[in-house]
């Protein structure tokens, strides 16, 4: 069982990187355990490794006795004089056991399972001390097979795992396959694979920017964030400590031959490269590129900016399912809202203001009222529960709700008409009384009229003074038509 031990024992060691002293104080223990399953607890025995000779050798110890009541503890005077013929009554003697290969099938077992433990142990150690200061970098391996969905990697001296939410999607890879990822972990374990590695963790996007840009090693170029939806789109903010140094161009490279290498290893997934800024008013439009920005309202205290973009940008800003400000919003850690212009200037209005004093009424659902003709806490208060349960908003008892908080709104305050003089009185009188008669339509009567008109998204206030105007004017169109015809 341990012919030529010393050689084997040099060449695992060689091998697998495992101290000597490691594999013959295992070799000694597993020895040890095989020979207390085969003669018990109960013996004094012990095991050493003879390098001279390449072999395990077990010894017993006993107590000399004049006379023997135990012979697994004790041995004979006349017999341990045999042994040592200086030995007096007392002393413990050692004695050679026999050869540790008659030890027998499950205690031989037992100590290759002992083995085994011991080299896996001592294996991890090695693996851990050897990768534990390149924890954060990019390996290079070899796939070589599929666990559940994992893939486990060869790097060499040993493999390394990539589990199936660290791997890109709709990419797929086969036995042999050279493969580059970012060393995500190293555990001190035998339970399992020691290293794990990313393909769509943020800094293998960084790291890999960090290989091709030499302005990143050199430290002329920072990396202020990168955020990532692996295999789909990434955006990485980067900052130049030299005035004279372009980090996007550093990036990007001659003719982008820099950034399109990190696109290739990424598999197409697409790059927007930021230049980073303190003031958060300008790095949110950078970061919304390549959509134009027409204002941004920061709010420090609550960490968000309402971003307004023209009406024709607005779809590019928000991108497609919103990933656009999604990954700006995670880029600068604020909570991003777009609105094109026309909304925002829907939102500066004092009766949208009214709405959103109301308790209950977040944007969305005030820019839905507003829209079903509902412009102001005051409308929404003299609405009827059975009329704001037909848009089809909410139940019966949030309507009944919303109805009693904007009831405790105070209404918008409205400017006041100073009067001319008694000249105009006759028209203003005129005007007047068309407006009070237009005022005094309901909603319904109004959306109809406005229809006609081709007016939508204004309050029922604007509703008005638009309906006057086209009436003023169409007036004045009689008249002219009369005067002609005369």
């Amino acid at each position: 069982m341990f012919s030529e031990l010393s050689r084997i024992v040099d060449q695992v060691s060689r091998d697998k990187g495992i101290d000597k002293d490691l594999l013959i104080e295992s070799l000694e223990e597993a020895v040890m355990q095989a020979a207390r399953k085969k003669f018990g607890l109960q013996r004094d025995m012990e095991v050493r490794y003879n390098e001279e000779l390449g072999e395990i050798e077990l010894f017993q110890f006993r107590t000399v006795v004049a006379e023997v009541v135990n012979d697994h503890v004790e041995i004979a005077m006349d017999e341990a004089v045999a042994l040592d013929p200086e030995v007096e009554l007392g002393d413990d003697i050692g004695s050679k056991m026999d050869d540790v290969g008659d030890l027998g099938r499950v205690a031989a077992q037992s100590a290759k399972q002992v083995i085994i433990q011991k080299m896996k142990d001592a294996e991890s150690d090695v693996v851990y001390e050897m990768y534990k200061s390149r924890e954060g970098e990019i390996v290079n391996g070899i796939v070589q097979r599929f666990e559940r969905g994992n893939i486990i990697v060869n790097l060499g001296r040993t493999d390394a795992i990539i589990p199936a939410r660290q791997q890109m999607p709709r990419r797929s890879y086969r036995p042999g396959d050279r493969i580059r990822a970012y060393l995500l972990e190293v555990k001190h374990t035998t339970k399992e694979s020691p290293l794990v590695l990313s393909r769509t963790d943020d800094k293998f996007l960084a790291q890999l920017f960090a290989e091709e840009v030499p302005e990143i090693d050199e430290g002329v170029v920072k990396i202020m964030g990168v955020v990532r939806e692996p295999g789909s789109r990434a955006k990485i903010a980067v900052s130049s400590s030299e005035s004279d140094v372009d980090p996007v161009g550093a990036c990007v490279g001659m003719k982008g031959s820099r950034v399109q290498n990190v696109v290739q290893e990424l598999q197409g997934e697409k790059i927007d490269i930021v230049p980073w800024s303190p003031d958060p008013a300008r790095f949110v439009s950078n970061a919304l590129a390549p959509a134009q920005v027409s204002m941004v309202v920061v709010d420090e205290t609550r960490k968000t900016l309402l971003v307004v973009a023209p009406d024709d940008q607005l779809s590019l800003a928000i991108g497609r399912q919103g990933q656009n400000v999604r990954l700006a919003s995670k880029l600068l850690g604020w909570n991003i809202d777009v609105k094109s212009e026309q909304k925002y200037a829907r939102f500066m209005e004092e009766d949208f203001q009214s709405l959103l004093a109301v308790e209950g009424v977040k944007d969305k659902l005030a820019e839905q009222l507003y829209d079903a003709d509902i412009t102001s806490c005051v409308e929404l208060a003299g609405s009827s529960v059975a009329g704001l349960m037909e848009l089809g908003l909410f139940d019966e008892a949030t309507a009944e709700a919303l109805i009693l908080a904007a009831a405790k709104v105070p209404p918008p305050a409205r400017e006041e008409v100073e009067e001319d003089d008694d000249s105009s009185d006759e028209s203003i009188e005129q005007g007047e009384n068309e407006s009070t008669d237009l005022a005094s339509k309901t909603n319904a009567e109004l959306r109809e009229m406005c229809s006609a008109a081709g007016i939508t998204g204004v309050s029922k206030k604007t509703k008005v003074q638009l309906i006057t105007a086209l009436q003023d004017l169409a007036a004045v169109g009689s008249t002219d038509e009369e005067e002609s015809s005369s």
